[in-house]
């Protein structure tokens, strides 16, 4: 019984992989849309980035889990803002922040889109996107995070499928590293120089 209770919670948690909370679980809820950045594909984004974010600002515009933005602030980074708009998520979210005494981490129950393009242009060092797969809104998000990031910050993006050069290119953005694992493609963007030229 206790075995198949662990099984259980098991299927329904991920764990942070770096920094000073290495292998702290993560509950994951049952919600419509919630899809934990795999294990695999956050540990190859975070030797991407390097393993010590130290004084970058970050936003993650679809927290849910929260496994990213946790992530970026065990690793060091300065500032994290967590943006949900589930309010079972965000509770969840406040909690996690209390029990790790994340105090570089803030948590905002609101529209992602909305919060990066009401953020001060060029202020925020790396955006992670991540919303539902069948979400309609993915080039509105792309163009909001534009507005946040720093001309040398990255965007990260998680889709069903890989962004084509030419949808890159309609927003102005370069391919910097990218990988497929199972039903995820992980993306990360930088942005093309010749976009503020």
């Amino acid at each position: 019984m206790a075995d198949a209770k662990l099984q259980r919670r098991a299927r329904h948690e991920v764990r942070i992989i770096g920094g000073v909370w290495k292998r702290t679980a993560l509950p994951v809820l049952d919600r419509p849309g919630l899809r934990p950045t795999p294990n695999r594909v956050r540990e190859t984004l975070f030797n991407w980035l390097g393993q010590d974010l130290s004084g970058w600002r970050c936003v993650d515009a679809f927290a849910g889990s929260g496994a990213l933005g946790f992530e970026a602030a065990s690793r060091g980074a300065r500032e994290v803002l967590l943006v949900e708009q589930d309010a079972t998520l965000v509770g969840q979210l406040r909690s996690l922040q209390t029990r790790l005494g994340a105090s570089a981490v803030r948590v905002l129950q609101g529209d992602g889109i909305a919060v990066l393009r009401a953020s001060a242009a060029g202020s925020v060092g790396l955006v992670f996107l991540d919303p539902p797969f069948d979400s309609p809104r993915y080039d509105d998000a792309v163009q909001a995070a534009l507005h946040a990031l720093a001309p040398t910050g990255l965007l990260y993006l998680e889709a069903a499928s890989l962004w084509t050069t030419e949808q890159l290119q309609a927003h102005g953005l370069l391919l910097y590293r990218q990988l497929k694992a199972g039903a995820v493609v992980a993306h990360l963007l930088k942005i093309d120089p010749r976009r503020h030229a």
